[in-house]
């Protein structure tokens, strides 16, 4: 009876995608109300700030490296690197650069606008595709780009009055918050593009390209926090608060099991289903936090959101996919690695 139960799960495609809506939707929810939790609420009697974003890379990354290669070995597939190490390396770096300009951003401008911001990821891989790979894109592609990115600069530049950040106010905290979301936008890109083009490149398993860039990122982002004379003070902070310590264990936790999800419902459902998937998420994540952490919307704000996520859902909706739509969609909703 329970072999038949099964079998009938795996056959069932409402079923398979009720649970990769669920996996995907958990996750990532914990993961931003975790992500906003460490940045931007103190800890302890005094009042003390997480202030090592590289810490929380080097722990997500240590956490996938570790899960992956638990994958690989359970499944019995070969851990031949297949690329050169340092095709590896570049992806690395660029996306340690990608997620700590995420982290240090929530440090200026709040979660709802840090993920709305996300969204305009799709112009920077549509402009490195372009440069690295030769790729071309129809003026659909670019019209509903430049409207997502048109709604993310209105919703950054008309918060709610009383949507203070918890390091500094004032139009300082704002440029630099920019700034560093304009600095994620790019490093994203990039390190989509460069992903794909491995992917293009050579034959080979999503997880076996999750090892080897993560084992890559943990090297790199150990050898910062060391460089920095960061990584004593991260772990010190961590002992005197242990709340924090648990709250970075919960994010690197689902962190690393999302990345399981995003694979499962890309190869089960393709792309689109994926992308619609997760710009439902950034919606809600921005509800969510509202919610729990007060964020107070403006009328213009809304507006914005209105346009991003209409122009967003219109993409995911369109049918007639060229070879290169999934691999824009997919990539600008960030498929690889969770952010």
């Amino acid at each position: 009876m329970a072999e038949t139960l099964f079998l009938n799960w795996r056959e069932n495609r409402v079923a398979k995608c009720a649970f990769a809506v669920f996996g995907i939707m958990s996750t990532l929810l914990i993961y931003g109300v975790c992500q906003e939790k460490i940045m931007r609420v103190p800890y302890g009697i005094e009042k003390e700030y997480f202030r090592y974003s590289l810490f929380l890379v080097f722990c997500n990354r240590i956490m996938t490296s570790i899960a992956s290669a638990i994958v690989l070995m359970a499944s019995n597939k070969s851990f031949d690197p297949i690329a050169p190490f340092y095709s590896y390396g570049g992806i690395s770096l660029t996306n340690i650069l990608t997620t700590t300009c995420q982290y240090e951003a929530l440090k200026y401008v709040s979660f709802p606008v840090q993920t709305l911001a996300k969204c305009a990821k799709m112009i920077p891989v549509m402009v490195w595709s372009t440069i690295i790979m030769q790729k071309r894109y129809n003026g659909r592609d670019y019209l509903l780009s430049v409207l997502v990115t048109v709604g993310c600069f209105i919703f950054i530049l008309y918060p709610g009055s009383a949507d203070l950040n918890p390091q500094k106010r004032g139009r300082e905290s704002t440029v630099w918050g920019v700034s560093l979301m304009l600095g994620y936008l790019g490093f994203d890109g990039f390190t989509s593009t460069l992903q794909d083009k491995l992917f293009k490149g050579y034959s080979m398993e999503i997880q076996t390209q999750i090892f080897y860039t993560t084992s890559c990122s943990c090297l790199l982002s150990l050898s910062g926090l060391v460089l920095q004379g960061q990584l004593l003070p991260a772990i010190d902070f961590m002992f005197r608060h242990p709340d924090c310590f648990y709250d970075v264990a919960i994010l690197s936790t689902v962190a690393t099991a999302s990345q399981f999800f995003i694979s499962y419902t890309i190869r089960t459902f393709g792309a689109l289903t994926f992308a619609t998937i997760m710009t439902t998420r950034q919606l809600v994540s921005i509800l969510l936090s509202c919610i729990w952490f007060s964020h107070p919307l403006s009328g213009v704000q809304w507006i914005g959101a209105v346009i991003v996520f209409s122009a967003l859902y219109t993409k995911s909706f369109w049918r007639n996919k060229t070879t290169q739509k999934p691999i824009l969609i997919a990539h600008s909703q960030g498929a690889k690695f969770c952010d």
